[in-house]
């Protein structure tokens, strides 16, 4: 099958891969040189990706039967939509259905109406002096965030990036007078607890589950520093988390799969892979939000280690037709993020970094290249994450041994790596934090 894949990032070379182990034909669209997918590609073109006109006109000369668009913006822009009009099967969801990551509103007022488990407090404003006399006029912390797309790096909350109500303000004005996000501001009530990926394949109306992941925003060591769209991640042998009860996966499964439900009832259908933000809190799963795509980097963790056909999957979910059972390995794996110096902050580009693959293969990992350039030979920096390492065993120890003797085959001076990241110290750290909050939780109820 010819399949059209859109994208070139760490995400988008991990869906390649999975493609080209089933034996697909592969055309690739990607706005920077990403020799990984280049590598696997029959033919390749550079555009920008939410240039809808050129991308099809590209699909059409391939003669491509079916596409997988890995990132959010030309979602958003409607290049799914453009695609099927051609004819050509989409495993992403219409520009509609997209805003259940577009549009924070629209995702928070769906949960609402439909009253799907695992909703928050929260409020919209399209003015900052409205936003702020609310956060003025509350008792509780919140989450400010942009209603638009930001990257994954617009969410800021009140006691971690912002220390007052003075600092939830400056950065309400921030918001509006910088246009972040572009469509007006969202504002939560903040939930404490432990972060949780749960992703699915859907096919408007079936869904299947991925292992759970838990990702790592933040930009250093122990979970300090500014949002980034994510340093690395973990998964468990048992699909699982240590911090998670199967009854607590359950739960966070059953919102997702509420949440296609919903779009369903209101003539909203849903196709490709969805993603579910949860916050696991004493009393259960809390959405943070939903992706209208793969995360970025869980998508390394949970397509290492997929055992399913991946060109199949993605078909069944263009046709409606996903009823076989998904495996995955029983393994667990560790993904590391190589990002540029200044990452999160002021990212340098442009500068050199030396890989070599068969050491990161030896070392029993796998490398992901994501916003790379090729020039003359020579791989480059972008402004954004370099290079995912996942380690996989059977244990998380050992995945995280593998990637960090993997990390020791890439080298420059302009690059940094968080290293704390499935590390037994950290993941304690988060079972503890979980334990305490369930402890204060049962004293208050017991008082």
């Amino acid at each position: 099958m010819r399949v059209l894949t859109i994208g070139g990032g760490g995400r988008e070379h991990a869906a390649v891969e999975a493609l080209y182990r089933c034996g697909a034909e592969i055309y690739a669209v990607m706005k920077n040189m990403n020799p990984g997918i280049i590598k696997r590609s029959k033919k390749y073109k550079i555009i920008e990706e939410t240039k809808v006109g050129e991308v099809c006109a590209y699909a059409k000369n391939v003669g491509a039967e079916l596409a997988y668009i890995g990132p959010e913006a030309p979602l958003e822009a409607g290049l799914s939509d453009s695609l099927e009009k051609m004819g050509v099967l989409c495993a992403a969801p219409t520009k509609a259905a997209a805003r259940i990551e577009t549009s924070k509103l629209f995702m928070r007022e769906l949960i609402n109406k439909h009253n799907i488990a695992g909703n928050v407090g929260y409020a919209s404003f399209d003015n900052p002096e409205d936003a702020k006399r609310y956060v003025d006029g509350i008792e509780c912390e919140v989450v400010v965030k942009p209603v638009g797309l930001t990257g994954g790096k617009g969410v800021k909350v009140q006691g971690e990036h912002l220390h007052s109500v003075r600092d939830v303000s400056r950065y309400i004005d921030e918001v509006f007078n910088a246009s972040i996000g572009k469509a007006g501001i969202i504002i939560e009530e903040k939930v404490s607890g432990e972060e949780f990926t749960q992703m699915a394949f859907c096919d408007g109306k079936h869904i299947e589950p991925m292992p759970l992941v838990q990702d790592h925003k933040r930009a250093y060591e122990n979970d300090i520093g500014p949002n980034t769209g994510g340093m690395g991640s973990y998964s468990d042998s048992d699909h699982l988390l240590p911090f998670v009860k199967e009854s607590d996966r359950v739960a966070a499964f059953n919102i997702v799969r509420d949440v296609v439900s919903a779009m369903n009832k209101d003539s909203c259908q849903y196709c490709g892979p969805i993603y579910g933000q949860f916050m696991l809190t004493p009393n259960g799963p809390k959405i943070i939000e939903f992706n209208a795509r793969f995360g970025d980097p869980e998508a390394m963790n949970v397509l290492s280690i997929l055992e399913s056909d991946f060109a199949d999957i993605c078909y069944r979910m263009a046709t409606g037709t996903l009823t076989k059972a998904v495996k995955f390995e029983r393994k667990a794996s560790v993904c590391k993020y190589v990002v540029p110096e200044g990452y999160g902050t002021k990212p340098v580009s442009g500068k050199e970094i030396f890989v070599d693959e068969e050491g990161i293969k030896r070392a029993n990992a796998t490398l992901y290249y994501a916003n790379v350039n090729q020039d003359n030979g020579r791989l480059l920096t972008g402004t954004s994450r370099s290079l995912g390492i996942v380690g996989i065993a059977d244990t998380i120890d050992m995945a995280e041994e593998n990637c960090e003797n993997a990390l020791k085959f890439v080298r420059s001076k302009h690059i940094f790596v968080r290293h704390d990241i499935g590390r037994r110290n950290l993941i304690r750290n988060h079972v503890e934090h979980l334990q305490k909050l369930c402890l204060g939780q049962n004293e208050k109820s017991s008082s």
